[in-house]
């Protein structure tokens, strides 16, 4: 069993990353955190077990079992930044989405940590996205990356006001081929939840969706960002609420099936 990640095979040609559900932190790591940083506030909650119909559609499904505090899995390795201009966090975080520390005074990783942690953590989830991805595409000629996420409804480091419901990433396009990102749009905005919907808005997309989507060699990637509030509660203790999460399901799932027809070529 791997520390970094739990993988479930799948024989369709869809893979399911949740890079940001894990809550795990290391002994001697949480010893150097605030109690603010050992709650780690700014997990994607729950992501995995709101997609839980995906194994049974036969995809793929890739989760984190460390928090991002640890390191973050969709952050670039070189450390570009994925949207100039406004505020991003790092590959080891040392603040939280509210500012708070993540670390005690003098306990912030060093750049050799961070390296350290790139090759113990980073490379072995990287490297499993990687040959996933390559085993769907020797069967099939088209191959969906979906990269599940969620965030607070309300974080002003990030954005103003209430994020809108489903936020779709395609890296401005780029990522996907256009007719599997106008379907999956369509299937989004088709909800009959009242979901508000947006496409390569705030959340165009994190390093898994700019870095394996690639559209002319048969790997589309996109990102769907959730907020919070429509299956869980956003406060401590972030406990998952069935009811929201019963009502949000069916526009996930119509949004998984949407990726498997266009990959498989059919029409629905």
């Amino acid at each position: 069993m791997s520390e970094v990640f739990e993988l479930t095979l799948g024989t369709r040609p869809l893979l399911l990353s949740c890079p940001h559900d894990g809550t795990m932190l290391p002994a001697e790591l949480a010893q150097r955190m605030t109690a603010e940083g050992r709650a780690v506030p700014d997990t994607d909650f729950h992501v995995a077990r709101l997609y839980d119909f995906a194994r049974a559609l036969g995809a793929t499904v890739l989760v984190a079992r460390l928090s991002r505090f640890v390191i973050d899995l969709n952050r670039d390795p070189e450390g570009h930044v994925l949207y100039p201009g406004a505020d991003n966090t790092g590959l080891c975080p040392t603040t939280t989405f509210d500012r708070g520390e993540v670390y005690l005074p003098g306990q912030s990783p060093s750049d050799d940590e961070v390296r350290a942690r790139q090759e113990r953590y980073f490379a072995p989830y990287h490297q499993c996205l990687q040959e996933q991805l390559e085993r769907l595409r020797a069967r099939f000629p088209r191959v969906v990356l979906f990269d599940a996420h969620s965030i607070r409804s309300r974080v002003p480091r990030f954005f103003d006001g209430e994020l809108p419901d489903l936020n779709l990433g395609t890296a401005g396009g780029q990522s996907a081929e256009a007719a599997l990102a106008d379907r999956v749009h369509a299937t989004l905005e088709a909800n009959e939840g009242g979901y508000s919907v947006v496409r390569d808005g705030r959340f165009k997309g994190g390093y898994i969706t700019r870095h394996y989507g690639r559209p002319e060699a048969g790997v589309s990637a996109l990102q769907l960002e959730l907020a919070q509030k429509n299956y869980m509660n956003e406060a401590p203790p972030f406990d998952f609420v069935e009811e929201r999460a019963r009502r949000l399901r069916p526009t996930l799932q119509r949004a998984l099936q949407a990726c498997l027809a266009f990959a498989e070529g059919r029409e629905s």
